[in-house]
């Protein structure tokens, strides 16, 4: 009998490191995103959170699975827009919802069943999760959202011997902070220089961390801030 992961987002990046980093560990590991995920073994749940009535064919993935032993969900799946807290529009910030915040709700809904003694919900936040910068509002607003879910979550699961934590990464070497510095050397030598190691974080480094946390339950409810002490400017 195996353990068994379902992971959002893990066709890169954070997701993509912690499905390598599970499937090493023997467990049996399930992306749900757009694309696929290369690692081998996975299995790949081609759906769009963004879109209702995905809920069908991860319920599918999740039965195939059933019987197996500890059940972990790692909400990593997010959106990250260029917006204002002033201006965004109403349909924008419920599209980010829907994959930031929704999605992991109606997630641990399906999961539920399988939620065995030492399994977990976890959740990727950020470290915007509790402070702000400008010009990315929905981000900053659902990744604040997802704390306080996790803290929601660690109540409501109450004497389930079923564990939460809340990851928070601060600048990590993935292809969408990639996407946000653009191609300037210059620009990520400043953004690596915001931490007290002087370096971004590898999607490894945060993997592993996440892995701690599924199998750790003492975590229970912690809000875990994994960024090579960031300078805070």
């Amino acid at each position: 009998m195996s353990d068994q992961v379902l992971i959002t987002g893990a066709s890169r990046g954070i997701g993509r490191a912690a499905a390598e980093r599970f499937r090493k560990e023997g467990w049996r590991v399930i992306n749900v995103s757009r694309s696929p995920c290369t690692v081998p073994g996975v299995v790949n749940v081609p759906v769009d959170l963004a879109v209702p009535g995905w809920e069908p064919a991860v319920e599918a993935a999740l039965r195939d699975g059933a019987g197996q032993g500890r059940m972990c969900v790692v909400h990593n799946a997010a959106l990250y827009e260029h917006d204002d807290a002033l201006t965004m529009d109403a349909d924008h910030l419920r599209r980010v919802l829907e994959v930031n915040v929704v999605a992991p709700l109606v997630l641990n809904r399906l999961a539920r069943p399988l939620l065995t003694d030492g399994s977990s919900l976890l959740y990727v936040s950020s470290t915007l999760g509790e402070k702000a910068v400008k010009g990315v509002a929905s981000y900053v607003t659902t990744k604040h959202a997802l704390i306080g879910m996790m803290r929601a979550t660690c109540q409501d699961l109450a004497g389930t011997q079923v564990h939460t934590a809340c990851v928070c990464p601060g600048f990590t070497d993935t292809e969408m902070l990639r996407e946000h510095m653009g191609t300037d050397p210059a620009v990520r030598a400043s953004v690596a220089g915001m931490t007290t190691f002087g370096r971004l974080i590898t999607p490894e480094e945060i993997a592993g961390v996440l892995y701690l946390c599924a199998t750790t339950p003492v975590l229970n409810g912690a809000v875990i801030h994994a960024n090579l002490g960031q300078i805070e400017r």
